[in-house]
């Protein structure tokens, strides 16, 4: 039976990119030897590294001005290194679900923290608007998309100070303006490989600003300064990496990518809004392309479970909801084909004709 992977992260990778990684693990480039025991600084993983910063700045069209960065230690390492590096006095962050919030919690380490706008009142069901930018702000923080609660910032906003955007979940999934943005960073796992590496696309001029001491390893200049190589990078998730974003410019790129996730969550919602039994749980303007949440009507709730399991026997992985909304979350992320969201609909379908 066909597994079909709507887990959260780590998630879905496209099956190319797991195959060329299993091959590199045993053999990077016929060297004879595997990709997670050659020196990060020798040449065969230095072209490897340099690859990627390329790959990256090109799919993304990134401007002159920004450094790419891989680091370890995941997105949250990046809630304290924002504030670290950028906070001198006053940070104003946007509040729309659990990562922002935790986000938040770091910075209030460093200075200031004004929560300009927050969803929190309705469960993060929605993205706040008319929030106000305080324009004395260092900068000021979003989540573009929030994979408990399904919900997404899907545009580039405009802001009066330097704009830092967690993208952990929605990188790679449509356009992004870059120079409206003076740092995005994110972890790996859901939309480019696995867990272990984070990467930083960071406006070099915004750097330097505050008076305190950063730690070397915490010091966004210094790993700029060292091509990501401070110490070792995570060696092995960086090249996956690599291998999505060469799969992702072959597919044509994250425009191309952008036309297939809205074909794929508007099919899914489209499904969920016509059904008898199931219902949305984000509000419909505020809705996410990349995680659909989703939870039974209030009549037939004690059917979840047995929805769940019933989901699960015909090959449906990973749709489980968090804890913090209940019901089912399907993580519709780039890798994840279209088929799988047909196959998922055709088992919402049959469950909901046998007991809606």
């Amino acid at each position: 039976m066909k597994k079909h992977n709507f887990s959260a992260g780590p998630s879905i990778l496209p099956r190319k990119v797991i195959e060329s990684t299993a091959e590199a693990v045993l053999d990077l480039n016929g060297i004879g030897l595997s990709v997670m025991e050659i020196s990060h600084r020798g040449k065969d993983f230095q072209a490897v590294m340099d690859e990627t910063v390329v790959l990256f700045k090109e799919i993304l069209n990134i401007p002159e001005g920004y450094e790419v960065l891989f680091l370890g230690g995941g997105a949250s390492m990046q809630f304290c290194m924002v504030p670290y590096n950028l906070l001198q006095k006053k940070a104003a962050y946007l509040e729309t679900g659990t990562w922002a919030k935790k986000a938040i919690k770091e910075a209030k380490n460093f200075g200031q923290v004004v929560i300009a706008g927050s969803s929190s009142d309705k469960n993060f069901s929605y993205i706040p608007e008319n929030y106000e930018i305080p324009a004395d702000a260092d900068y000021f923080h979003i989540t573009t998309n929030n994979t408990i609660f399904g919900t997404e910032i899907s545009e580039d906003i405009d802001c009066p100070v330097p704009l830092v955007a967690d993208m952990s979940s929605d990188i790679f999934s449509r356009p992004v303006d870059v120079s409206k943005y003076g740092i995005i960073y994110g972890g790996a796992q859901k939309n480019l490989g696995p867990a272990g590496v984070s990467f930083i696309v960071v406006r070099k001029d915004i750097l330097g600003n505050v008076e305190r001491t950063i730690p070397s390893m915490l010091d966004y200049r210094i790993h700029i300064e060292n091509g990501s190589m401070f110490n070792t990078p995570p060696c092995l998730p960086i090249f996956t990496v690599r291998e999505t974003l060469k799969w992702l410019k072959e597919l044509g790129g994250v425009s191309e990518m952008q036309r297939i996730n809205l074909k794929k969550a508007g099919m899914l919602y489209d499904a969920i809004d016509k059904s008898r039994i199931f219902t949305g749980t984000a509000e419909k303007r505020s809705r996410s392309v990349m995680n659909v949440c989703f939870v039974m009507k209030d009549e037939y709730k004690e059917l979840e479970g047995d929805f769940l399991a019933f989901a699960q026997s015909r090959g449906m992985i990973g749709i489980k909801g968090h804890r913090s909304v209940g019901g089912f979350r399907a993580s519709i992320y780039n890798a994840l084909p279209v088929e799988s969201v047909e196959a998922l609909i055709g088992v919402m379908k049959e469950f909901e004709n046998t007991n809606g």
